[in-house]
Order: structure tokens, then sequence, then C-alpha cells
């Protein structure tokens, strides 16, 4: 029997936040099978952990691809273990493609420790004003690309262009302006993901966290990603590391029907075939 979890992300309602599946594994599935599975969720990303001795290895998948980071699902995935798995521990450390990622509980909050993304400042262009429909003020490089609007109600009112924002750099395109209600909002898109709009996107804030911390110098910030589901991210920005922390909702519980060369999921990982 294989477990998949579906937790709403960065909100505390269900249909709010950002959904990612969690699937927690005995050991690993081949990785083609992994992104199957993402496929069918065609969620923004589906978590995937094992128990590797006294540590716990997360893998994140798109529906077309494997990334380095995920912030939302790292979340989802500690909630599910903090619940159902391993309920008398504090925190949980995920061996991951980022290095070590802590997450610790505190009542109903999940705070992430995540790596700073380095931004250094590039030129705003005339691809990106025509991606965007709106000419940016500024536009930072990290993983992703940064561009900072004039206010909130330009974050939530001009959606990209996915075809033209394929070309554009960074992995992940972000949106950003001072907030009226928060410290400051954004959205975040990943057409190169197969992603149209990721509704809350945990390492997006690893670029908007510094960004904004350095600009209104403050180190702890509140954040609001103004998606249609929205979502409330708390960031507080010590060096090199951001701690984000959020709460999260369970949606679902399913079994997955899953079958490996002719086999059913729980016949092949007695046989070990595959």
């Amino acid at each position: 029997m294989l477990k998949q979890y579906i937790v709403d992300a960065f909100t505390d309602r269900i249909f709010h936040g950002n959904p990612a599946a969690v699937c927690v594994l005995e050991q690993w599935l081949p990785d083609d099978l992994m992104i199957q599975i993402a496929a069918e969720n065609n969620l923004s990303e589906t978590a995937f952990t094992v128990k590797e001795g006294a540590r716990n290895r997360l893998r994140w998948f798109t529906p077309s691809t494997e990334i380095d980071l995920c912030g939302h699902a790292t979340l989802a995935t500690a909630y599910v273990l903090l619940n159902y798995y391993e309920q008398n521990v504090p925190q949980i450390v995920f061996d991951t493609l980022s290095g070590d990622l802590t997450v610790q509980r505190h009542s109903d909050l999940y705070e992430m420790n995540f790596p700073a993304y380095e931004l250094h400042e590039v030129p705003v262009t005339n691809e990106m004003e025509e991606a965007l429909g709106i000419r940016p003020m500024e536009a930072w490089m990290g993983r992703d690309l940064l561009c900072v609007l004039p206010s909130e109600d330009d974050v939530q009112a001009f959606v990209p262009d996915a075809e033209k924002a394929l070309h554009l750099p960074g992995l992940i395109l972000h949106t950003t302006a001072q907030g009226k209600d928060a410290d400051y909002v954004l959205r975040s898109y990943a057409p190169k993901l197969g992603i149209a709009e990721d509704p809350v996107c945990g390492s997006g804030n690893c670029h908007t966290a510094p960004f904004w911390a350095k600009r209104l110098d403050k180190e702890g910030l509140t954040a609001y990603q103004c998606s249609a589901r929205g979502g409330t991210l708390y960031c507080s920005v010590q060096g090199d590391r951001v701690r984000i922390a959020g709460k999260a909702a369970l949606y679902a519980i399913a079994e997955l029907q899953i079958a490996i060369h002719g086999l059913s999921f729980g016949e092949a990982y007695a046989s070990r075939r595959y």
C-alpha cells in the first residue's frame, strides 16, 4: 500500500494556500515512476520521503521534473511526519538536494530553515516588460528572476504571458512589491516547470525575504502570496539563512493503486524485483 497525503500549506483552511502531495515510502521508487505519480497528481509539487536511519531523505517533483528546493512541499511533508509518524519529536531534519533542511513545530506553525539565495541586480529589459505587461522598477537574479513592481495592486493585476516568460532568465519568475497589510506581497510563475502559477512558493521567499529585509531594514517579515488561493508566510532572515514559517491543513489521505512490473505495490516491495 502506498499512502499519499494532500496538504494545503501556508494556510489553516483547506482550498487555500498551496496544495502538495506527500508520499511516505519504505524505500525509493524508480525516478520515472515518481515523475509519473507527480504528473498524475498535477500539483505544483509532489514530495517523496524515505526514513534512512535517523534521518529523512526528501525529494520533490513537479509534473515534469525533479527540482532542488521546494518550500510548501517541505512544510507539507513535515506536517505529515510530525502528525502521523513521529508525533513525539519537536523537529524533522531532511536530507535534500539543497543540503540539510530543518523544520520545527511551534504550536500550529511549522518553521523551515532554508538557504537564502544571493541576489544580484540585472538590467530591466524590454523582454521583461513585454512578458509582464508592465515595466518592472528593478530586476534581480538568484536561482529565479525577481521583478519588483510599483505597487501591490500591480502584482495582483499583471499576470505574465507564459510563452514570453519562458524566454526570461531564471528558473521561476516572481513579481513582488511592498504590501499594504503584509510587509511585502509576491506571485510566482514557473512555465519552465510546467506550472502556470505556483499558488504559494516557499523557495520564492528565499529570494524575496532577503531582498525586502534589506530594503525595509527588518529581520522579521510577514509575506502574503496574492494568488487566487492566497497564503501567508512568516519570514526571518539571519545571514545566509531564511526561516520561513506557516500553517498547514490536511485535505485528503489516499491509497495509490500502483503496479510495478505487473505486481501490486505491496507485492513489488516484498519481491524487490524493481
